[in-house]
């Protein structure tokens, strides 16, 4: 099984409901539990002890592929629907409406978390200390900086960052100063809506990249995460015309610790929620859920962990779009050369095949954002003449048996092109040099025990995601050589 991995343990602080007393917070949630009817199999049980991090689940004994671990009646999970003040959500839904979709389930957050008398009190004694959390976001700049910069983080906490004041500011501000008799300003501050914010999106399931970190031109990659917090997945059919379900914390799935080889899934039916086991599990073993097929610096950006290399099958590189562009135009020895590459790009944007802020996503074993960087290639190394004739049927044309069209992986990219294959040799060249330090470096403190175990654990975490990063990025190097 490869390295279990999740948030990294927290240290109590003021401020957290499970302050005082983890033994006796346990034991009121499972009492919790056990009244609500969330019904949990004598064959498992909760703790600290044999965990990878903080509260986990283990077998108490053998378990067989396909056991039921815990079963959640849909009235136990926490929404926009099933809080306290969900009828007052209802009626100013539309001025409740963002881009996230977020803020009615944050509301409901923020008034059942202060809430003495809120009835998931024990759930969110669990909770770890909001104070405590060492997602990117809450790192000073200069540190993030200095460890991730290249990694693709940077640039997302700087839109969630801009995303959660702005709507903090225009719809949970207002919103509150409306039901002042339900909220407080000074106690729902823009401090705790952040700390909520970043407590969802390492709870939450999603079936897309986040709103707050990716914007619309980014290569349109599904997750397929099974997280705690969740948005429940469309049926097949309602996929493209739905919107997506809104998303619910689901006590007791939240305490599953996550590992890309998981041993556990969360399945849907109309009357409830239940995990069930996907591999054998032996006694004393731990449970984990996944939290889907993510990379590092997915992981690192919403969980504030990494798994350690090279534990993560699904880690990923990305190659910003805009960096293809650069090499191509880097490869233009006169004007009119340039002249056509910005063409091809215009033309590339106008298919919809790339964006100014967004990646070409890099797999170990395929490029998972083919169809967009196999027609990307093409384009941009297209002579004047061909790229003409292409333009004026709208991109479209006659497939060839020897082109392999949107086909990119281990096995093909060495049969590419030669201008493919250094165009997108270039590309990964211009994308490593984003880095502030270089593979050798990182693989020498990888392999001297002594000296990582003297780094910070932000800085181990921040290691892991640019160490695979980069060899990812070195394998596509070799291919396209």
């Amino acid at each position: 099984m490869a390295t279990a991995a999740k948030r990294p343990k927290q240290v109590a602080a003021g401020g957290s409901p499970a302050e005082d007393g983890s033994a006796d917070a346990l034991s009121g949630f499972l009492d919790w539990c056990e009244t609500v009817g969330l019904e949990l199999s004598p064959k498992v049980y909760v703790s600290k002890e044999g965990t990878v991090s903080d509260y986990g689940l283990l077998a108490r004994e053998d378990l067989q592929i396909g056991e039921v671990l815990f079963t959640i009646p849909r009235a136990v999970l926490l929404s926009q629907h099933t809080t306290s003040i969900r009828s007052l959500l209802e009626k100013d839904q539309a001025s409740l409406e963002s881009q996230s979709g977020w803020v009615p389930l944050l509301l409901a957050l923020l008034h059942e978390y202060t809430a003495s008398n809120s009835h998931w009190r024990p759930y969110f004694s669990l909770w770890p200390d909001f104070s405590s959390m060492d997602h990117p976001m809450f790192w000073p700049e200069e540190e993030r900086m200095r460890l991730l910069q290249g990694t693709g983080i940077l640039e997302a906490v700087d839109k969630d960052l801009a995303n959660i004041q702005l709507e903090y500011t225009s719809i949970i501000l207002p919103f509150m100063e409306s039901h002042l008799d339900l909220f407080d300003p000074k106690l729902h501050t823009p401090e705790l809506y952040q700390r909520l914010v970043a407590f969802v999106m390492a709870y939450r399931r999603w079936l897309w990249r986040s709103h707050f970190s990716v914007p619309s031109e980014v290569a349109r990659r599904p997750l397929a995460v099974t997280d705690p917090s969740f948005q429940e997945p469309l049926d097949e059919e309602d996929e493209d015309e739905k919107e997506p379900n809104p998303p619910m914390m689901v006590p007791m799935a939240d305490i599953l610790n996550h590992v890309a080889n998981h041993n556990a899934n969360l399945e849907y039916s109309l009357e409830c929620l239940k995990m069930v086991t996907t591999q054998p599990i032996g006694k004393g073993q731990e449970i984990f859920n996944t939290y889907g097929q993510m990379a590092n610096w997915q992981l690192m950006h919403m969980y504030g962990f990494a798994e350690p290399y090279p534990g993560n099958t699904d880690d990923t590189a990305d190659i910003q779009m805009v960096t293809v562009r650069r090499a191509a135009l880097q490869g233009a020895s006169t004007e009119a050369e340039r002249q056509l590459v910005s063409e091809q790009w215009d033309f590339l944007c106008q298919l919809e095949m790339v964006g100014e802020e967004g990646a070409f996503v890099i797999g170990w074993e395929e490029v998972l954002t083919e169809e967009e960087l196999s027609m990307t290639l093409k384009v941009l190394c297209m002579a004047a003449e061909e790229f003409k004739e292409f333009k004026e049927h709208e991109g479209w044309e006659e497939d060839t048996e020897d082109e392999e069209s949107f086909t990119l992986s281990n096995e093909t990219i060495p049969r590419l092109k030669a201008s493919w294959k250094k165009l997108l040799h270039d590309s990964a060249l211009l994308t490593l040099q984003s880095y502030s330090s270089d593979l050798k470096a990182e693989q020498d403190l990888l392999n001297d025990k002594v000296a990582y175990g003297k780094l910070s654990q932000r800085e181990q975490q921040a290691l892991q995601v640019r160490y695979g990063q980069k060899r990812i990025l070195h394998q596509l190097l070799e291919l396209a050589s």
